[in-house]
């Protein structure tokens, strides 16, 4: 990398920390060999004031560029991240990087937190059982997978499919939000605390978090509005009418925001079991 592209790339990362408001010591996974890994800890910082209810305007920066722009500022943006590798000092086992699929221009985005072992399998993000149910959800939103972007905070599978450290989450977000901010889209739905809590700049609890819009802070000032709501996998473990309707209840405040029809049989929760 030159000196002006590690200028830029270390200025991407002070920008996320400052933003993510890190207010954690960070405790890493030690490898093997016993050696410390991950980025040096950053100094506190106060996050973001949470944002206001949905029907609040928000000003979002004009991008006047085409789904041919935006693939070609994807592509770029994953070619950088597989040449600054910044999943190099995690404890990991991946075979594939899973960096993201959908519509370019698409006005609806979803981020969970990590691959699993059937994406990492197949480079894809949310496939499997969780994958199969996220598409249901998509499906009775009146939506269809290749009209959304489906993402993760990491792009490779943590070890035994560990939750991300704080400093995982923090090497990776610069990434996720320069892909976000490529795309521009009109609103996100994280699915799962870890992905709510990177993206809002936030602590607290699903429990808490879900139901209430937020904003994701993109560096050049763009806000998007974003939706919580519990992971697919959270929701296959808990397959119960009580956590079905909380999930569908925050797909809806989603789909009326966008303006969307729900389709003519809904398939997520409320709706037919996960198999």
């Amino acid at each position: 990398m030159d000196e002006d592209g590690a200028r830029r790339a270390a200025r991407q990362h002070a920008e996320t920390a400052r933003l993510l408001g890190v207010d954690f010591v960070p405790m890493y996974r030690l490898p093997p060999d016993g050696t410390a890994s991950g980025p040096a800890p950053v100094a506190p910082m106060a996050p973001i004031i949470e944002a206001k209810p949905a029907d609040v305007l928000y000003q979002r920066a004009a991008l006047p560029v085409g789904s041919k722009d935006k693939l070609k500022a994807l592509d770029a943006l994953r070619a950088r991240y597989e040449l600054e590798a910044p999943h190099k000092g995690f404890v990991t086992a991946f075979t594939n990087i899973v960096f993201g699929e959908g519509d370019p221009n698409a006005r609806l985005v979803f981020i969970g937190e990590a691959p699993g072992e059937e994406e990492d399998r197949t480079g894809r993000p949310f496939v499997g059982r969780s994958g199969d149910l996220l598409t249901k959800m998509i499906t009775a939103m009146g939506l269809s997978r290749e009209q959304v972007y489906i993402c993760n905070l990491l792009k490779t599978r943590p070890l035994n499919n560990a939750t991300p450290t704080p400093a995982e989450a923090a090497a990776c977000a610069p990434y996720l939000f320069e892909q976000i901010e490529i795309i521009n889209p009109d609103a996100i739905v994280t699915l799962g605390l870890p992905a709510a809590k990177a993206v809002l700049q936030c602590d607290g609890t699903m429990g808490g978090l879900r139901s209430r819009w937020g904003n994701m802070l993109l560096p050049g000032g763009t806000r998007i509005p974003v939706m919580p709501t519990y992971h697919p996998a959270y929701l296959l473990r808990n397959y119960n009418p009580e956590t079905r309707a909380k999930v569908w209840a925050d797909l809806q405040l989603v789909m009326d925001k966008l303006g969307l029809k729900p389709a003519a049989t809904p398939t997520p929760p409320p709706g037919n079991g996960p198999g």
